[in-house]
């Protein structure tokens, strides 16, 4: 199953590398005489969010205002007003993927591609036709927790926005924000995100490729997957899945994949196994 990753790693070339700009994007959003009950939504986001644990002062202060600067510039929009903690946490997860970035070029460049946030209540069904290797296409309903579009906006359902912020491997933010984060350099999302210079595209296409033909041979043998089987659908999803574990579940996929959580290590540029509470008993 090895065709989806081939020619993809040829394009680096067509790759953006980051930019070297300290972060001087310094924004607040608190008014005079507002800042405890800024203090207290900030503190309130932290205790709602166990993948935030662990992280220094430094990064949280990074990680607070990012997420709210980029939340003044989204719209959301949603059936039900969104509580000002939840739309904070929300902001939060996905800032988390670009913490570990600290020059500005690369994380306002990443976060620009996102204009409007749209939470449905429950998740979301689609009519979906799918071509197989032999060429016969199937349709089919598919039911999802989110959904990205290139320009477009990003689908979280409120559902699952209230079950991500844990260490359980599921993350629906992350999961759609890593989508738009593919985006960065192409207009559909393949697993292959704007790389840094330590990163080469030969590096990045072997070691997914080792992940994704196990995870392959595994469902082919009717064996259960190290991560969730979805991850060996596409790609894309591989890599947002990948990133799913990564930020929530970081022992179980460098458990599983030792080089690949090593690989996402460099390139998000944090360490998030460092902070994962061990599994209790």
């Amino acid at each position: 199953m090895t065709h989806w990753w081939q020619r993809l790693w040829q394009r680096s070339a067509r790759h953006g590398r980051d930019g070297s700009a300290p972060d001087a994007c310094a924004v607040s959003t608190a008014s005079p005489g507002g800042e405890t009950a800024q203090d207290d939504a900030w503190q309130a986001v932290r205790e709602r969010l166990p993948i935030l644990e662990g992280l220094d002062a430094e990064a949280l202060a990074r990680l607070e205002r990012r997420a709210r600067h980029q939340l003044s510039d989204w719209k959301l929009t949603s059936a039900e007003p969104l509580a000002q903690v939840e739309a904070l946490a929300l902001a939060a997860q996905a800032m988390l993927l670009l913490n570990g970035w600290a020059h500005a070029e690369r994380w306002q460049d990443a976060g620009a591609r996102v204009h409007e946030i749209m939470l449905p209540l429950q998740a979301i069904r689609r009519e979906v036709e799918e071509m197989d290797d032999a060429g016969v296409v199937h349709v089919f309903e598919d039911t999802r927790a989110g959904e990205t579009w290139y320009q477009g906006p990003v689908v979280v359902t409120r559902q699952d926005l209230a079950a991500s912020g844990d260490w359980s491997g599921f993350n629906v933010v992350i999961h759609e924000f890593a989508h738009k984060l593919d985006m960065a350099n192409a207009t559909d999302a393949d697993g292959f995100p704007p790389l840094p210079r330590q990163i080469s595209a030969a590096e990045w296409h072997a070691t997914f490729t080792a992940v994704w033909d196990d995870l392959n041979a595994c469902l082919s043998r009717g064996e259960p997957t190290p991560i969730d089987d979805y991850a060996a659908s596409h790609p894309a999803e591989c890599f947002a899945v990948c990133c799913e574990y990564f930020f929530t579940a970081p022992d179980t996929l460098d458990a599983a994949y030792p080089a690949l959580y090593t690989l996402l290590e460099r390139f998000f540029q944090q360490s998030p196994l460092t902070r994962c509470p061990p599994p209790s008993d």
